[in-house]
């Protein structure tokens, strides 16, 4: 029980904010001057992973999934799109300031990612590197990083990756659509760019969603509390959000491209 002076004290340790939800958007203006994919060769046919679990019964989401080959894990991938975003950047790898990865499917709990690819690609030693992890959001949050040391001044160009292995478990859902592959890019000066930042926003809360402890194989998500209020819940805020900070309405778009963790969801 809690005496009136205690509800006192912890009204006036948390106020409520009056703010609104605030656009991230960068000093100076930031742009994609490159960018790269890679995605493994290997496919796993839907049919297949039916056929093993469910005797050919029921229907298949998907054709096919790409999967790693026995020498491909987020590493030697990532560096793969890197690489190509380099190609299409035209800068030297001395030139980056810093090499950032995200999956949720890092090949070592202790080992940097990162700095396996930075030196890979040559951009060692001087050079800012880092792993992220937030199930599938890790990608999004190393370029919204990289966008902000970008805009703040501290470094010309930056580099985010976002990439993963296949990690569904045998016989779940996940199976199906959980896949291999990622894409690498390079953050520069607007006045370089292909294609400019506009602004991004971000809505998190800690709603058990998809999760992996330490010393297990597989993940593990939600069921369906997936979609709601995780998919639904998180995907709609944010999107009103960003038209909010932006002054723009679903209308003013011609395109729009969603997480896709099933084929139901988008």
């Amino acid at each position: 029980m809690q005496s009136e002076d205690q509800k006192e004290v912890l009204d006036m340790e948390m106020p409520q904010s009056n703010i609104k939800p605030m656009l991230l958007k960068p000093t100076h203006p930031v742009g994609i001057i490159g960018y790269g994919a890679y995605v493994p060769r290997y496919r796993l046919p839907a049919k297949e992973v039916a056929r093993i679990w469910m005797d050919g019964a029921g229907g298949v989401p998907i054709k096919e999934k790409a999967v790693p080959g026995l020498d491909e894990d987020v590493a030697t991938m990532s560096i793969e799109a890197a690489r190509n975003a380099m190609l299409r950047a035209r800068i030297h790898a001395q030139d980056i300031r810093a090499v950032w990865v995200g999956s949720e499917s890092h090949p070592y709990a202790v080992k940097p990612t990162s700095t396996i690819v930075a030196e890979a690609i040559g951009a060692v030693p001087s050079v800012q590197a880092a792993d992220w992890e937030f199930a599938c959001k890790a990608g999004t949050e190393a370029m919204v990083a990289a966008i902000g040391l970008v805009g703040s001044g501290m470094a010309r160009y930056a580099m985010a990756i976002g990439m993963d292995t296949a990690q569904g478990r045998p016989g779940d859902a996940l199976e199906y659509t959980a896949g291999a592959g990622g894409a690498a890019y390079l953050l520069s000066p607007a006045e370089e760019a292909l294609a400019v930042f506009e602004g991004s926003y971000s809505y998190v809360t800690d709603t058990p969603d998809f999760w992996r402890r330490e010393n297990q194989r597989y993940p593990e998500h939600g069921q369906r509390f997936t979609g709601e209020p995780a998919y639904f819940k998180h995907i709609v805020e944010a999107a009103q959000a960003l038209m909010e900070g932006t002054n723009t309405t679903a209308k003013d778009y011609k395109w729009a491209v969603f997480h896709q963790p099933n084929s139901k969801f988008p």
